[in-house]
């Protein structure tokens, strides 16, 4: 399956203790499809990733907002900085000692 990896950096906005406690269980490094946090010290910035199925007529701008209604499914209030999406098609792997 080929996907889109989308990464959404932002800050929280009123986030109360509940929801800082509800970030810090969901926390995670890693790409899914309802997406992970990773968040500063004090829970105030965060980079959410989200793992896009591509389809074969799916683009960046697709995947994007695939990413942020996931974000906001999430359902805290924030404000977005940044919004970076790589598309896996076209990542090429180079395997060391292959003789091609």
């Amino acid at each position: 399956m080929t996907v889109f990896r989308v990464t959404i950096r932002g800050k929280f906005k009123g986030l109360d203790a509940a929801g800082r406690a509800a970030v810090m269980a969901v926390s995670s490094a890693a790409y899914t499809e309802v997406g992970a946090f990773t968040h500063d010290a004090s829970v105030s910035a965060f980079t959410f990733r989200c793992q896009v199925p591509a389809g074969p007529d799916h683009d960046v701008d697709d995947a994007a907002l695939q990413a942020m209604a996931a974000l906001e499914a999430h359902g805290y209030a924030h404000e977005i900085l940044q919004v970076a999406v790589t598309d896996m098609r076209t990542i090429k792997i180079r395997r060391k000692g292959r003789d091609d």
